[in-house]
């Protein structure tokens, strides 16, 4: 399997597993966990603070400029509206449902994968 779908997978799987774990706002150090988790088993040592993460590309160099991709992965609370599990993270018919699928999980795995 190519490894651009082997990342591919790897953030879809990301994503879901996200999704599964509630992160309201100042709530999100599961979801931490797992991001730093993720990242930690691909050979990366991210930073942690609270609940922020991140991490240099091995090839940094300070006296080059900076690009920082930069993220969120705490949601804000179900509303009664939903008509899915907000946590179930299933995909039909090629779209990926799920509380902070688009905002901003979607965006961070890209970002995630970007980076590795």
């Amino acid at each position: 399997m190519p490894e651009t779908t082997i990342l591919f997978e790897q953030a879809i799987q990301l994503l879901q597993k996200l999704i599964s774990i509630p992160s309201f706002s100042k709530e999100e150090d599961k979801t931490a966990d797992v991001i730093n988790g993720f990242l930690t088993n691909r050979g990366i040592k991210p930073q942690r603070k609270l609940n922020n993460l991140w991490a240099w590309n091995k090839h940094f160099d300070p006296a080059k400029p900076t690009i920082l991709l930069n993220s969120h992965h705490d949601t804000v609370r179900p509303n009664s509206g939903y008509s899915r599990d907000p946590y179930d993270g299933k995909i039909e018919d090629g779209k990926l449902y799920g509380l902070g699928s688009n905002d901003a999980g979607g965006c961070l795995v890209s970002l995630i994968a970007t980076f590795l």
